[in-house]
């Protein structure tokens, strides 16, 4: 229709939601999309018990201020690494999706996995395919449709419930989760509060909202209009070999197809009707279109009933369809390519050069300078050390710059894991290595010989020269 770009595939004139029933889809795609669906499930609901070194692998732990990716153990004080990790986040958005489109979306999205290859299966497997569904809303409420929905919702609700103890369990950890689900609930309303909330969101979007989640809320889809180019990979309609469209004719060959004017397209909608997102592919480049494959495995099957070469609807770029060029890598995605490295290079710095503790050395609060019986001066420093690993490290700290002495009051200092220790320092210096006012000093951070880090502060003393 010409007038597509102005109208919502899943809405009538009236403006009123129209509800998409996608017919079953098969063929080559399809089987590796789930494939690769049943790996990313897995690796989904494993996820917080698969332990690297101790430590989940995937926790964002925002009350606790505790964040683990892989194993590596982050906190606030790591912030600038989660900026680079954002920045290369949306850089490779950029590189990914100026090459390929939306293979995200298709392919590895959570949305489009869990909607495409679970919950619209369990829909089939209840209700039967799009003409069957059709017919189950139309008829009148009796047992088998009572039965039949009640099901379905019923399982939805549960995957729902799952899911959202999945992602809690992201966010508190397993332990806390188990103890929330396990104990009595008037201890944990607000862990059992968050987990309900999680459960009707997911609910509401794979039982209702659906579609609408890619269409409407995210905003991927109108983001990759300003990125998409002639040489970027979609999923598209040969135009030049499909048109004019019309149907096939029993006793018509392709050379009469041909000499008609009639392209390969033979208008049978197939495409249209496994679309989850309710399109036409042959409009052209929609935001809608979420490249789930769906339209090209169903045109493949029809080219080969009609003995016609696969590929009407492929995976090609613009200039692939028009001219047949192969995809360019262009300026422009060189230079997304070259900012996403060199972020890349300073994250891997960042990573290596990172030290297991952050320790801050800071004055004691009202203490002033003493004069020792010998004649040297003293200072009194809080020392504070996080400890970002999951092992206890025991700490000693050493003078490094100057002649003096340095005295860790109490207990040696140890960090215990994944938590801070604190303890009060004396510096003493000799007036001979002061100078008037502040004296810069540097304290060495040590754990079993190894250097952690290297600790500046002020020494203060007298503001003239009696201390020399």
């Amino acid at each position: 229709m010409s007038d597509f770009r102005n109208r919502l595939a899943t809405a009538d004139q009236e403006g009123r939601r129209r509800w998409l029933y996608p017919r079953k889809v098969s063929g080559r795609f399809f089987r590796a999309r789930t494939w690769l669906s049943w790996l990313l499930l897995a690796i989904m609901f494993a996820g917080p018990f698969i332990r690297i070194k101790g430590n989940p692998l995937l926790l964002i732990n925002i009350v606790e201020r505790k964040f683990i990716i892989l194993g590596q153990i982050f906190w606030p004080q790591d912030m600038f690494m989660f900026a680079v990790v954002l920045l290369i986040f949306a850089t490779s958005i950029l590189v990914f999706t100026a090459a390929y489109g939306r293979l995200w979306c298709g392919w590895t999205c959570p949305q489009t996995v869990l909607m495409e290859m679970v919950f619209r299966k369990i829909e089939y497997l209840i209700e039967g395919d799009s003409h069957h569904q059709r017919a189950l809303d139309k008829a009148p409420w009796n047992a088998n449709k009572l039965v039949k929905r009640l099901g379905k919702h019923a399982i939805f609700f549960g995957l729902s419930f799952l899911i959202s103890n999945t992602l809690l369990a992201y966010i508190i950890g397993p332990e806390q989760l188990f103890q929330i689900v396990t104990d009595n609930p008037a201890k944990h309303l607000q862990g059992l509060t968050a987990l309900i909330l999680f459960t009707l969101v997911f609910y509401a979007i794979f039982a209702r909202f659906r579609e609408q989640a890619c269409t409407f809320i995210c905003p991927y889809g109108r983001l990759q209009s300003t990125l998409l180019d002639e040489n970027t990979i979609v999923v598209a309609y040969d135009y030049k070999r499909g048109e004019q469209r019309g149907p096939l004719q029993h006793t018509q060959s392709v050379e009469q197809r041909r000499a008609a004017g009639s392209g390969d397209c033979i208008a049978c909608q197939q495409c249209v009707v496994v679309c989850p997102t309710g399109i036409d592919i042959r409009d052209g480049t929609q935001m809608e279109c979420v490249h789930c494959t769906a339209c090209i495995d169903a045109c493949d099957n029809v080219m080969e009933k009609i003995g016609r070469p696969r590929g009407l609807i492929r995976y090609a770029s613009l200039n692939g369809i028009e001219r047949g060029e192969q995809l360019k890598v262009t300026p422009r995605l060189i230079g997304y390519s070259v900012v996403l490295l060199a972020l890349g290079v300073v994250l891997a710095f960042l990573l290596f050069t990172r030290s297991d503790v952050q320790t801050t050395i800071l004055r004691a609060q009202g203490a002033l300078f003493q004069k020792m019986p010998d004649g040297h001066y003293s200072n009194l420093y809080t020392v504070r050390v996080l400890n970002k690993t999951s092992r206890e490290i025991p700490i000693e700290l050493k003078l490094e710059n100057s002649t003096g002495t340095l005295q860790v009051m109490g207990q040696p200092l140890v960090a215990p894991p994944q938590k801070s220790a604190e303890t009060s320092v004396l510096i003493e210096l000799e007036p001979a290595a002061m100078k008037p006012g502040t004296t810069p000093v540097a304290v060495g951070v040590y754990s079993q010989g190894r250097r952690l880090e290297t600790l500046k502060t002020g020494f203060i003393g007298p503001r003239d020269d009696t201390a020399q």
